[in-house]
């Protein structure tokens, strides 16, 4: 009965998640009460299983902030590591935001090419890539196409083109590290994978991939973006990148904080701090130094995204309680019998497809016991398994509009300026994107690791 009640629950939280009737956030909360009292207190009169799953105690343990080069322990329903590490960021990024790092950034890029459009939407693309490897995508798009659509108004070219180029790019700078996108956070954490780990995994294969993404995406939309009215700007007259600057001492501080975490995280699996640590560390010192904002900082942390994460994985806590994942896992390994070509084509490619309709997230958190008891029985490298599942839940994400946060981010700034990006055009140019990559990402997993 547990079973029954774990999956209907399950279920239903993902159909109204689709719906998008309701905030996520109440979804996912509402379906974690619904778990608590149906599955763990009606079906299995289990006190134990609403501790393990809540695992309030590890955010006690040394190894939540410390783990002495060890990797960390893997456990169970709420992962506190991945929501206490996101606040963090959050914070982090918010300081950034609040003195013009992002808008100085883009706007000195833009002058750097000389305002040349072609050459602006190549740059951007890099630029989207490489901010989304270090923070999370939704915040690179948000500010990343809101300069694009100004750009596109002093420069007279279409957003368009650049603004599902950027998205695409920035999903796929998220697939190279651990903090670039939450499914990956999700990954690291539950299995203890450092930055470095991501880095000289997935990271390979999306340098590999951007190179090829660049050109495809040169070649579907140079004759559109070279249509423009850039030669008639005086671009002496454009706003100068120093102009976005709100506060020089403030600009200069969150540069070095910025600089800080990256460091911090390159280095975490040498230092042995975790990452819940270094979210907390670099939250503080945000909050110190920006003195009288702090407050407007903790403010605008997205809170309602930690709750659907919270949600999210005692929903998911549900379904590994009662086993529901090990017999996912042991259908999967009957299938493949033994195969692993097939388990990591299965794995990469029913990630893209189902990362495309529904949110990555959840897909993400569902999958990694489920990968872990792939391993266990069928004497895997689990390893093998989670670049796999990276690489389909954050690069299928980018397929339609719905697949990923930075997407929808993307789809609603052009569309606040006025240009609507219908399913049409974003499936037209993004799929086959999609598909490329995967095909890489496929074929790169097979040779490299199947011997």
């Amino acid at each position: 009965m547990a079973q029954a009640f774990a999956i209907i629950i399950f279920l239903a939280m993902f159909i109204l998640i689709i719906m998008d009737k309701w905030p996520k956030q109440y979804v996912t909360l509402g379906c974690a009460l619904l778990t608590l009292i149906l599955v763990f207190g009606v079906g299995m009169h289990s006190m134990d299983a609403v501790i393990e799953t809540l695992n309030v105690k590890s955010i006690f343990t040394q190894g939540f902030w410390y783990t002495g080069g060890q990797a960390s322990e893997t456990s169970s329903g709420i992962n506190w590591e991945t929501i206490v590490f996101l606040a963090g960021m959050m914070i982090m990024v918010e300081g950034m935001a609040h003195v013009g790092f992002f808008r100085w950034l883009c706007m000195r890029i833009a002058k750097l090419v000389k305002y040349k459009v072609i050459s602006i939407f190549l740059t951007f693309m890099v630029l989207s890539f490489v901010l989304a490897m270090f923070i999370d995508s939704i915040t690179v798009i948000l500010f990343l196409a809101a300069v694009t659509v100004e750009l596109s108004q002093l420069l007279k070219f279409n957003p368009v083109p650049m603004i599902l180029s950027e998205v695409f790019c920035a999903n796929l700078g998220g697939s190279a590290t651990m903090c670039g996108d939450p499914p990956n956070i999700i990954i690291g954490t539950s299995l203890g994978y450092s930055f470095s780990d991501f880095l000289g995994h997935t990271g390979v294969i999306a340098i590999v991939c951007l190179f090829v993404i660049l050109l495809y995406f040169y070649l579907i939309f140079k004759k559109e973006l070279s249509d423009n009215g850039a030669d008639s700007i005086d671009t002496a007259s454009l706003p100068s990148p120093e102009s976005a600057i709100v506060s020089k001492k403030g600009f200069i501080v969150s540069t070095v904080i910025f600089l800080l975490a990256v460091v911090l995280l390159v280095s975490h699996a040498s230092t042995g701090l975790t990452v819940s640590c270094i979210g907390t560390f670099i939250a503080i010192i945000t909050l110190i130094t920006s003195g009288k904002n702090a407050l407007t900082l903790i403010k605008k942390i997205d809170y309602h995204t930690l709750l659907f994460f919270i949600g999210l994985f005692v929903v998911v806590g549900g379904l590994e309680q009662t086993g529901v994942l090990v017999l996912l896992a042991n259908l999967i390994g009957k299938i493949c019998g033994g195969n692993l070509y097939l388990m990591i084509a299965i794995i990469i490619w029913v990630s893209a497809v189902a990362s495309a309709f529904i949110d990555n997230i959840p897909f993400a958190a569902t999958m990694i016991p489920v990968i872990n008891s792939l391993a266990a029985t069928q004497g895997v490298d689990l390893s093998i398994l989670a670049w796999s599942l990276a690489m389909g839940t954050d690069i299928g994400g980018s397929a339609t509009p719905i697949g990923a946060s930075a997407n929808v981010v993307g789809v609603a700034t052009a569309a606040k300026s006025g240009h609507i990006i219908k399913w049409g055009r974003y499936c037209k140019a993004m799929v086959p994107a999609t598909v490329i990559v995967m095909i890489i990402a496929t074929i790169m997993i097979c040779v490299r690791y199947v011997h």
